[in-house]
This record gives structure tokens, C-alpha cells and sequence, in this order.
């Protein structure tokens, strides 16, 4: 059995997802609720990364587990930044991890009306304000945390908005007046009328709505405010009779606002339960920092296969199942932590070992020439699809007088413990023969192999040997007149660092961009049967690692991108004997 890596991450225990179900089944025993309904609630502002499948697992599945349902909303309250492409993306995405909403879609924006009476509710009860401070003078009177010298942070009193005491029928007109539209934008905003002396910054007084005179993508222009997401989430969860909306850690300080807006409201009593967010080495999990790799042409797109986005990562040649295999393997904490990335990677071997095909391709070939073979003639061989599934059955392969074989698999002068070709030494051809080197080619202007020589010994074809010819290596090869060109795009990861977002005073994490993350391999050739592969069709290429077809071509070419390695052992002699 394969080692399992260490995740980095709290899989068992008290911190457990079970702490999420125990909260659940509390409330059921007790009567709080009489059934179970969750949400998984996306800002159509971007596309789903992986750290987005944390909160769909945990959205969804504890609505399968109790017998709930489960619903998709859109909470898409800011018209600037939200389209009905991202719409359609988070949709696909979520499908194909698996999951499906089936009637359940709802949109925040639906809620408007909804959400404008529940605000007047709360200025008629003198829980709401009309205020006329701007942005900076609402951050200026609420105040901040400071430190003391023993560096231990106080939240000293803010300061209550000289606009706090207007009467009800004050505010009532002037927040009509806001929504048609008589003030400019950031002239005004409805704010809660809490507490300014709180401890918790949230709490002192949250504007509710601003003026925003910007087109939204689902209402036009029949609004110019929009309410601010602390204010429209519980209550949208209200509205939609959600009884536990469970939420990422950062949502923690905000719960005393959640529930809140819920009691003043008078409204369904949704419960607002938070876990830990994942965090995975070398990755940058917030959407505002992948828009920002996006919108600067720092990676192509958002489905660039060396994004941690669903559709980078499907593109790359991830599969659904890894994917849920690791979030299940990894649990819910209660607390943040890190999970190490090579333990994705290893869930994700774990799955295109049972399905990928075995193909061979040769990224970086070099001829081989079999000395002892009769030019123009072809052989068919018969080579294993997956030797983890039977039923894929086996394939045909030509062998022939000349070959291709990876460059790195021919050494002039060989280096200890190197078991490929090199003059006067036998290797096995995949499938096929035991050849041994009589020679090689070198262009004598450069320097540069461009042809190795070996005789083929007949009686070893397909595995056979006599006992006095064992070899204790094994290569891939192509015939070369029955090869297919293809291109290969190798992605490392596309930071360096494994925690991107730690950077020295005045830098940026994007100086822990990985410059070479991104390799193109021209010149690589692979089975004829490659020629026909369909987009998002994924093969172990032998010895190389997965693929998996890209939807583009390279001037008709096929192109593959490298989804993850092999464990390869050579490569780490050559790395400790490098130290």
C-alpha cells in the first residue's frame, strides 16, 4: 500500500467535521428545527477555486447526511464587480464536482424589495440611521485597534455619528429619498443603530446600504443602492427558511451581526456556524487575488491549468472524485491550518492511477537506431491499456528499425547508479526487446548526440530473457515512422514559496511568482493513438506522469498538459547526489 503523505491538516478528533453534525443534530433533538437546509451562497464575482469545494462539501453533504436539502444562491448585492458569466461558471463547476442544487437557485438580487422593507422596519423601531458621514469619516468615528507598548491590542471607544439621533420619520423620508435616487453616490448611507462602544468592531454600527449608481446584471437600472453583505446574508438565509448557514472562520466575528439582523428582524431564526478555510502550499485561495493575476496577464485566463480554480484545475486533468477524496480525507477543522499540496497531489495520483490509460510519448526525443533490424520492416506489439483495470484491455505498438527514446535516457559517460543506455550497456524496451548500445552519433560542430546505436537480441521480446541476460532498466521508445507530433505544456507550481501570501514589509505576493511554472515543450511525440484523443481525455504517459488533452491545438498539433508527476527516484539521487 502506497504511503499516505502527511496533510498538514486536523483529519480526526474533536476538530473534525463531526463538530459540524453534533451542532446539527443538538438543534434537532431539541426542536429548533425540525429539518435540515443549508446553502451554498457564491458571489458571482469570479470562479470557483478549490478552496470554494470545502464549503460546497460541507454545504451539501450535511444536507444529504440529515435529509435536508440544500440550495444555490447568488448573492450578488454589487453591481460592479458581478456577471451573468460568472453566473454559468460557478454552475458548470459545481456540477461538475458532482453536485446539484436541482430547483433550489435563487438569486440575493430577487430579495431587493424584500430586504428595502425589512430596512424600514428596523428605522421604525430605531435600529436604523440615515447618515451623512463619508466612508472615511465612518472608519475615522468607529475607530481602530491599537496596540499598546506591551503589544497587547485594545479597541478603544468609537464615536457615535452626529446623524445618529434623527427621528424615525426623518430617516424614513431620507431613505425613500436614497432609493430614488436625489443623492449623489457616497452622500449617504443607512447605517445599524447598535452600538459604537462595542468591543467588536462589526458591531459599531454596520452600514446596511449605500448609493451605488452602477448597472446590475439581473435588475438593470431600477436600483442605485444596494445592501452590503452583512446585512443581506442572514437575512436571505431567513427568507429561504436555511436553518444552519454554515460559514468560513473569517465569518466568526461577524455571527454577532448575523444574529443580530435576524432578531431585530423578526425573522426565521437561520443559525450561523463557522469551520476553518483551507489553506494549501504554494496556492493563493481568494478571488480577488486570482483576479488580480487574471486582469494583469500574470497567467492566461481563469481556467490557466496552473490556477487553483475548478476550471484551471479540470483543465489540468484533475478528476471530480480527487478531488472530493481529498476534502473528505482532509475533514473540517474548527481551527486554521495548512494542508501540504503534495497531499492533493497524492489523492489525485491515487484516482488516475485506477482510470488513465498507459500510453508512451517521448517529450524530448533522440534517435535510436537497432542496428540489427532490417530497414522498412514493422512489428506489431501488444502493450497493457492499465494494468490496475482488466477490462481496458491492450493495445497494438510498431516497432521498428529507428526509434525515439527520451534524451535523458542515453548518458555518453554515465554517472553512478545510472541504469539507462550508455555505451556497451542493455536496457529494456518497453514491451518489446533488450537492446544494447554499440554506439552513438555526434554533430561535431556541437557537440550534441544525435543518434544512438544498439543491436536487439530476438530472444527477449515482450519480457522474455534468458537467465544470463536480466537488465536492470527499463525505457519507453516509439517507432519513429508511426509517432504523432504532439505539444506539452509542464506546469509547476505557480508559486515558489509555500506560503505565498508571507512576504518582507512593502512586498507582494506576487514576488513569490514562480517564473518557470510554465514549460513548452515543441518536438515531443507520443502513440498514434493520441491523434484522436478528445478533450479532457487523461493518460499516464509510462515513466513521465498523467496528461490530459487541452482543448486548444498548436497549429493543429494536439496539445497535453503534464497533470502531476510519477514518484521518481532517479530524480532525487540526482538532486541529493547535486546537494
Amino acid at each position: 500500500m502506497a504511503e499516505i503523505p502527511n496533510s498538514g491538516a486536523e483529519v480526526s478528533g474533536s476538530g473534525s467535521s463531526d463538530f459540524i453534525s453534533e451542532f446539527i443534530k443538538e438543534d434537532l433533538q431539541s426542536g429548533k428545527y425540525t429539518y435540515v437546509h443549508t446553502r451554498f451562497p457564491p458571489e458571482p464575482n469570479g470562479w470557483l477555486h478549490i478552496g470554494h469545494c470545502k464549503a460546497i462539501t460541507v454545504d451539501f453533504s450535511m444536507a444529504q447526511k440529515f435529509g435536508g436539502k440544500c440550495n444555490l444562491r447568488f448573492d450578488d448585492t454589487n453591481p460592479e464587480k458581478e456577471n451573468y458569466s460568472y453566473v454559468e461558471a460557478i454552475k458548470r463547476d459545481i456540477k461538475w464536482l458532482g453536485f446539484d442544487w436541482e430547483d433550489r437557485e435563487y438569486f440575493a438580487s430577487d430579495y431587493y424589495e424584500y430586504l428595502y422593507d425589512i430596512a424600514v422596519k428596523l428605522i421604525k423601531k430605531g435600529k436604523a440611521y440615515v447618515d451623512d458621514l463619508s466612508e472615511e469619516e465612518i472608519r475615522e468615528y468607529r475607530g481602530t485597534a491599537v496596540a499598546d507598548k506591551n503589544n497587547i491590542t485594545h479597541t478603544p471607544p468609537g464615536r457615535n455619528s452626529p446623524y445618529r439621533d434623527r427621528t424615525a420619520e426623518e430617516n424614513l423620508d431620507l431613505f425613500a429619498r436614497m432609493r430614488a435616487g436625489e443623492f449623489a453616490d457616497g452622500t449617504k448611507t443607512l447605517r445599524a443603530k447598535i452600538d459604537m462602544t462595542h468591543p467588536n468592531l462589526v458591531m459599531r454600527d454596520p452600514v446596511m446600504y449605500r448609493i451605488r449608481r452602477a448597472t446590475h446584471y439581473r435588475t438593470g437600472d431600477s436600483w442605485c443602492i444596494y445592501p452590503m453583505y452583512d446585512y443581506q446574508h442572514p437575512l436571505s438565509d431567513a427568507k429561504e427558511g436555511i436553518t444552519h448557514s454554515l460559514c468560513s472562520l473569517e465569518f466568526e466575528i461577524h455571527r454577532p451581526l448575523y444574529e443580530w439582523f435576524i432578531n431585530e428582524a423578526e425573522v426565521f431564526p437561520s443559525r450561523q456556524i463557522e469551520f476553518a478555510r483551507l489553506n494549501i502550499t504554494h496556492t493563493v485561495l481568494s478571488k480577488r487575488w486570482l483576479f488580480r493575476l487574471v486582469s494583469e496577464n500574470l497567467v492566461n485566463g481563469w481556467d490557466d491549468p496552473r490556477m487553483p480554480t475548478l476550471a484551471g484545475l479540470r483543465r489540468r486533468g484533475y478528476t471530480a472524485e480527487a478531488i472530493r477524496d481529498f476534502m473528505s480525507r482532509i475533514g473540517v477543522a474548527k481551527t486554521d491550518s495548512m494542508v501540504d499540496i503534495a497531499f492533493l497531489e497524492y489523492c489525485l495520483r491515487e484516482d488516475l492511477n485506477k482510470r488513465s490509460s498507459r500510453i508512451m510519448a517521448v517529450l524530448k526525443p533522440l534517435k535510436l537506431i537497432i542496428e540489427n533490424w532490417e530497414a522498412g520492416e514493422t512489428e506489431e506489439l501488444e502493450a497493457i491499456n492499465n494494468p490496475e483495470d482488466e477490462s481496458a484491455g491492450k493495445r497494438k505498438i510498431y516497432f521498428s528499425r529507428e526509434l525515439w527514446i527520451e534524451r535523458d535516457d542515453f548518458q555518453e559517460i554515465p554517472p553512478p547508479k545510472y541504469f539507462r543506455l550508455y555505451p556497451g550497456n542493455s536496457v529494456r524496451l518497453r514491451y518489446g526487446y533488450i537492446v544494447t548500445c554499440t554506439g552513438f552519433d555526434k554533430d561535431p560542430a556541437t557537440g550534441e548526440i544525435t543518434a544512438v546505436r544498439c543491436t536487439y537480441d530476438p530472444e527477449t521480446k515482450g519480457g522474455n530473457a534468458p537467465d544470463n541476460r536480466k537488465v536492470k532498466g527499463t525505457i519507453h521508445w516509439l517507432s519513429a515512422a508511426h509517432a504523432v507530433p504532439i505539444e506539452v505544456r509542464v506546469y509547476d507550481y505557480l508559486f515558489s514559496a509555500e506560503r505565498p501570501m508571507e512576504v518582507a514589509p512593502g512586498g507582494s505576493f506576487l514576488d513569490n511568482l514562480n517564473p518557470d511554472s510554465l514549460e513548452v515543450i515543441t518536438g515531443a511525440y507520443g502513440e498514434p493513438g493520441l491523434a484522436a484523443a478528445a478533450e479532457g481525455d487523461r493518460f499516464q504517459f509510462e515513466r513521465l506522469g498523467y496528461f490530459a488533452r487541452d482543448p486548444e491545438t498548436s497549429g493543429g498539433i494536439p496539445v497535453f498538459n503534464k497533470t502531476v508527476g510519477l514518484r521518481d527516484t532517479w530524480a532525487k539521487i540526482e538532486k541529493k547526489s547535486g546537494q
